[in-house]
């Protein structure tokens, strides 16, 4: 297996100095409480867990004790804030694309599918929405309509996570040495789509369950985080479904995902409008107009607070308060 099929760029590689071209770089596959597995060009090790560690990660590790050098800069880092959680919990490392998992039934929620929307903006992941289980509803379309509305450029795919079509279907973003995560909701099928695109490269499918039919909700049958290989070469991360998603330091990610309000907002009157009351407001006026969507405004405006109010602020050299941008890489 080559460094590039595991998903090695030049980007991990720049890192490593000349005296650490005896280590062996190693992706974390699996992270359990007291141990975590990697994946080198010739074997799959057991190692001792680290702190700050995640799937997807790349290490450096002496061949010999099988212990860990250092982890090299990430590429990207999927963060996610749990209701009740002070700290951002780490999802998932050096990923390309994420999938954002919802169905066509009581699961599909707008506004929780641009909190997913605007983690992967904010960690530089290319969002694909994937609807499931339109098999269940009449037409689909508007669905995917509703889904493609909310970001420009969004793309959004229709399939059947049990049918080989899907890999198909994927196939662009799911080539050797790319990586994909996958998030949602329990029992929206995001498991069975794991199990669909590894294939036989799988040597241990996941669990999967059923869901409730009056509510739409399933069990967490993924527990924790792991790397698999696709049929087709890439690799896959899934993770432990979850219903509530705080968001905390997205600020980017929140402009990119509302980019109609963020590009009306220097057009403003006054340079801190909070496009609520003041004279001379371009968001107001495009809302009177008819060309802004006031459900959006309002769940920009909701997130926008809750992010705010979420993201640490820290004092600057002369007492000066600054909100923490820890950026998309660390």
């Amino acid at each position: 297996m080559s460094l590039a099929s595991l998903g090695w760029t030049d980007f991990f590689g720049d890192q490593v100095g000349p005296h650490e071209v005896n280590l062996v770089p190693t992706r974390i596959a699996t992270v359990h409480r007291d141990r975590l597995t990697g994946i080198s060009q010739t074997a799959q090790i057991d190692l001792t867990l680290p702190t700050q560690t995640n799937t997807g990660d790349w290490v450096l590790v002496d061949p010999h004790a099988h212990l860990l050098h250092r982890r090299l800069t990430r590429k990207t880092v999927l963060e996610r804030r749990t209701q009740g959680t002070k700290m951002p919990q780490l999802a998932a490392a050096n990923v390309d694309t994420l999938f954002i998992v919802t169905s066509c039934n009581a699961d599909f929620n707008p506004a929780r599918l641009e909190r997913y929307l605007a983690l992967a903006n904010e960690a530089g992941t290319t969002p694909v929405i994937l609807l499931t289980k339109a098999d269940t509803v009449a037409d689909a379309r508007e669905y995917e309509k509703q889904s493609a509305a909310l970001q420009r450029g969004l793309i959004v795919v229709t399939l059947n996570p049990r049918t080989a079509d899907a890999a198909i279907a994927l196939a662009a973003w799911c080539g050797a040495g790319q990586t994909v995560a996958l998030v949602g909701s329990s029992g929206v099928g995001k498991s069975t789509l794991v199990n669909t695109l590894a294939g036989s490269a799988q040597q241990l499918p996941q669990q999967t369950g059923d869901i409730r039919e009056q509510d739409a909700k399933g069990r967490h049958t993924t527990t924790s985080r792991s790397l698999h290989p696709f049929a087709g070469g890439g690799w896959v991360i899934d993770t432990p479904g979850m219903r509530t998603l705080q968001v905390s330091d997205v600020a980017y990610g929140i402009d990119t995902l509302f980019a109609e309000i963020t590009e009306l907002a220097p057009l403003c009157r006054f340079r801190d409008c909070t496009h609520v009351h003041e004279p001379g407001c371009a968001v107001q006026a495009a809302l009177a107009a008819g060309t802004l969507d006031p459900e959006r405004l309002a769940r920009w405006r909701k997130l926008s607070d809750e992010n705010r109010n979420n993201t640490p602020v820290q004092t600057g050299p002369r007492g000066s308060n600054f909100t923490s941008n820890r950026g998309k890489r660390r």
